[in-house]
């Protein structure tokens, strides 16, 4: 059994691995790089002998997880590609809609982008997509078995987003489990992870957070009732509510909790808007709630919350009114998305408010808006002047990702004879392997080089 990491650097980035097991070849996730374009935006296949690969399967529909799959379904016609359902539903969305974003961008002869797929390329990679459930074991023919002389897989709920997973895979009295994004805690929709908890012998395993330590005293109800009177205090002020969000999994989340705040007698009569692909993955939430592990079962969100839905036409003009909320993506505020288009009309208007509820690269226009100092002049698109940052700025925390402890933890309850480090910033894989280097003695804790073999047994 050997591992190889296919990513082209050590970061959070086109996460893709490649393992070598029984005879099999496996390839864990296909994702693409958000900051990079072309070629060097996907994970490095060719490191994979081109026509040899068994299985690939896909953690959870993320772009930078899935992303390239339809760049390796077409180099590997002949593999079995396996998925939940939820997964398979929203990776159809994201998928098409990044089709649309390389085109836009293909068409702008400035930024020198070309598409790597098209849409006929996603429906083809589709053909391909075998749906299966947690909680049961198959070999890599997609049957059930519990026979031990065959590579055999069994999912489990990673609590990430809806139909993400982890994923054990068991060869000859050997087992190997890859978290892929995990969250132990339970969200407003997403309940808590729910993994192995004894017998892994190799544990591949995410560090998202690994470099942050948690506040003392953080909870996320504390965060939630934090958020409530934040919305309130911008509704006095006679302003609205700007709250960049991912499509997939931070809005819906964030409808769930303002559907919380309605129940509670706030937000009654609050116009919520939120964008196109928004609406495509939030319906995806809303038909799979009663089949999939969620908190809410009965919760439709499209339905209760009845949000408007804001095109790019009218995102420009849509008068800002008082007592409104805009949940809108990115959720990096990305040049030319609904977010950043809209910031830019509220930005140094000193009644609005923006309000920040995940993760933001350091070098996104979210993450240089949220590091300035107030009446600091920026530019959040190079084809629009700068302006001064008057509104009211606030930063809340709602991570998909389980904190370091957490992991941490996890790792300790397993105690494997390997662990392999994946999905994070240098200084996160650092602090994981000095921590768990301390505290598992008889453990070898491995960040994988991109591109070079580790021997598991």
């Amino acid at each position: 059994m050997h591992f190889v990491n296919l990513t082209r650097r050590i970061e959070i980035g086109s996460n893709s691995y490649w393992l070598r097991v029984g005879g099999k070849n496996i390839i864990f996730d296909a994702g693409l790089h958000p900051k990079l374009s072309g070629l060097a935006a996907t994970p490095d296949f060719s490191l994979v002998p081109e026509g040899t690969v068994d299985a690939i399967f896909v953690t959870h529909a993320h772009q930078d997880h899935v992303g390239s799959l339809p760049i390796l379904t077409q180099r590997e016609p002949h593999a079995k590609v396996f998925m939940t359902e939820a997964t398979a539903r929203i990776a159809d969305v994201m998928l098409h809609n990044s089709v649309n974003v390389m085109t836009r961008q293909s068409e702008n002869e400035a930024t020198k982008h070309y598409s790597l797929f098209n849409h006929r390329s996603v429906d083809l990679c589709a053909r391909a997509w075998s749906r299966y459930p947690v909680g049961r074991r198959y070999n890599l023919d997609g049957e059930r078995s519990d026979d031990d002389r065959e590579v055999t897989f069994e999912f489990f709920d990673a609590g990430h987003i809806l139909g993400s997973v982890g994923i054990l895979i068991r060869h000859a009295g050997k087992t190997l489990f890859y978290t892929g994004d995990v969250n132990f805690e339970n969200q407003t929709i997403m309940r808590g992870a729910t993994f192995p908890e004894e017998g892994v012998d190799v544990l591949i395993m995410e560090t998202t957070r690994g470099d942050s330590a948690t506040p003392a005293g953080f909870s996320r109800a504390n965060e939630e009732e934090r958020l409530t009177r934040g919305i309130q205090r911008a509704f006095e002020q006679g302003g609205s509510v700007t709250i960049p969000v991912f499509a997939l999994g931070k809005t819906q989340e964030l409808l769930a909790m303002l559907w919380k705040m309605r129940l509670g007698g706030l937000l009654a009569h609050v116009p919520i808007y939120i964008g196109g692909l928004s609406t495509k993955i939030t319906g995806v939430y809303d038909a799979l709630a009663a089949t999939t592990v969620r908190s809410h079962p009965e919760l439709q969100l499209l339905q209760e919350m009845a949000p408007y839905v804001l095109s790019g036409n009218e995102v420009h003009t849509i008068a800002v009114r008082k007592k409104c909320i805009f949940a809108l993506s990115s959720g990096m505020m990305t040049e030319k998305t609904l977010s950043n288009i809209f910031c830019r009309r509220i930005l140094s208007d000193e009644k609005q408010s923006l309000f920040f509820v995940g993760y933001s690269d350091p070098d996104s226009p979210s993450g240089r808006i949220r590091r300035a100092p107030p009446d600091t002049e920026i530019a959040l698109d190079p084809d629009t002047p700068a302006q001064p940052i008057r509104c009211h700025i606030e930063e809340f925390s709602f991570s998909a990702h389980s904190n370091r402890e957490m992991l941490r933890n996890y790792a300790l309850l397993l105690k494997p004879k390997k662990i392999i480090l994946v999905h994070g910033d240098i200084t996160a894989m650092d602090w994981f392997q000095n921590a768990l280097f301390k505290e598992l003695p008889g453990t070898e804790v491995i960040v994988p080089e991109p591109g070079k073999k580790t021997v598991l047994f």
